[in-house]
């Protein structure tokens, strides 16, 4: 990294300071974001909400129930669970620094991880009983050996219409065609700085040229669209917010900006966090035409099109404006727990019971009984910042 160390002093200590010129530019959000997140968040929302007329639907309590969805996939507040997140692997190819502190963590031993045959058996028993959306995600999913055994088969599942996958992208391009013939037919590609020095920094490892030609190489490929998920932090990478958008003027690809949260290990701290608010002002002053869209009440993302551009850009708001009330989203993670919330630590192993030979009739009792705990929504972002839970290399991107 020394031959860009001087080039990189405004950013390379923004986990732990900000650039002065930057500081004293910034200061509003910097020192005001404590005590005026939400406020500010609400009151550009209302702006932009004035502005554009189409808003996310709210979710109707007497909405009718899929007959297909089972019980074992409704909470006790009537939210229907769809859409399952499955960590394939701990293991990755990159260090990220929000998803895993700098001495590493302790990876699940290979025996304690779930085979093949029992990833399909716990997706069947969640397709069968009305899941119709399955995420395969790590570690990094694309490194584990089996990965288009285990495509071919979840794709044929009778009942899911989406498999998708989240990766970083660097071993992709070459796995994508056989994938996608595999029946993969959505796909998020993680890439947090349009910057090769900075991606090195972030990542700890080289990679950034093969994580573009994979996002380029997946749109070749006809997928529509690529999905690019970008993690914004302060004194990082909140600078490239345009530079990521103009990634969608010519090509379909929907780049999705996250607002950093706090896990294990990752060092979260309130003052990194650049809000919707924030990067949706940041947005609205640089590009004309920006439009919302009528989201899906499970929708994650607040997604928006723009005049001219073929892409659409998306903000994640899990911090400052969470969607807990439309949450559809249940995780099995590698090591064959099942975490009904990504930011509670309660967690139930379904491995065990499979390994002690459990029927589907009583891994439908231990999964009904942990989606009936699941809390109506997460403790907020300062409260999550204190409580215990694994780092996200553990839970699955």
């Amino acid at each position: 990294m020394r031959p860009y160390l001087s080039r990189a002093s405004d950013w390379h200590l923004g986990f732990g300071r900000f650039n002065s010129v930057k500081s004293k530019l910034k200061s509003h959000f910097q020192f005001g974001i404590y005590h005026s997140q939400l406020l500010t968040t609400n009151h550009v929302e209302d702006l932009w909400s004035k502005r554009y007329a189409t808003m996310p639907e709210k979710i109707q309590e007497d909405a009718v129930k899929d007959d297909s969805v089972s019980n074992m996939l409704v909470d006790s507040f009537g939210r229907l669970h769809t859409y399952l997140r499955i960590s394939l692997t701990e293991r990755c190819n990159l260090r990220c620094q929000y998803c895993m502190p700098a001495e590493g963590v302790e990876l699940t031993p290979g025996p304690l991880v779930l085979s093949q045959n029992e990833i399909i058996r716990v997706a069947s028993l969640f397709v069968s009983s009305g899941v119709n959306k399955i995420r395969l995600t790590g570690g990094e999913p694309s490194i584990r050996k089996d990965i288009e055994e285990i495509c071919s088969q979840l794709s044929n599942l009778k009942g899911l219409k989406t498999l998708a996958m989240t990766t970083n992208g660097v071993a992709l391009a070459r796995k994508l065609p056989k994938l996608k013939d595999c029946g993969l037919n959505l796909l998020n590609i993680s890439l947090d700085t349009l910057v090769p020095a900075k991606f090195e920094f972030m990542t700890r490892r080289k990679g950034h040229e093969r994580v573009m030609g994979s996002i380029y190489t997946a749109v070749d490929l006809g997928y529509n669209p690529v999905k690019v998920n970008c993690v914004v932090m302060r004194g990082f990478n909140d600078d490239e917010i345009c530079d990521f958008v103009e990634l969608t003027k010519d090509k379909p690809i929907n780049v999705r900006f996250i607002e950093f949260m706090p896990f294990d290990g990752n060092v979260w701290n309130v003052k990194k966090l650049v809000s919707y608010a924030e990067m949706l002002d940041i947005v609205g002053k640089r590009f004309t035409g920006l439009q919302r869209i009528q989201d899906h009440p499970t929708e994650t993302a607040k997604n928006f099109t723009i005049d001219g551009h073929q892409g659409t850009v998306s903000f994640i708001t899990s911090m400052t404006n969470h969607f807990c009330s439309g949450c559809n989203r249940l995780r099995l993670l590698a090591d064959g727990n099942l975490k009904v919330c990504l930011f509670g630590p309660s967690e139930v192993s379904l491995r065990d019971p499979i390994r002690d030979g459990a029927d589907d009739n009583e891994l439908r009792e231990i999964i009904g009984a942990a989606v009936k705990r699941k809390k109506a929504s997460h403790a907020g972002m300062f409260d999550i910042a204190k409580t215990p839970n694994r780092p996200m290399i553990h839970i699955g991107g």
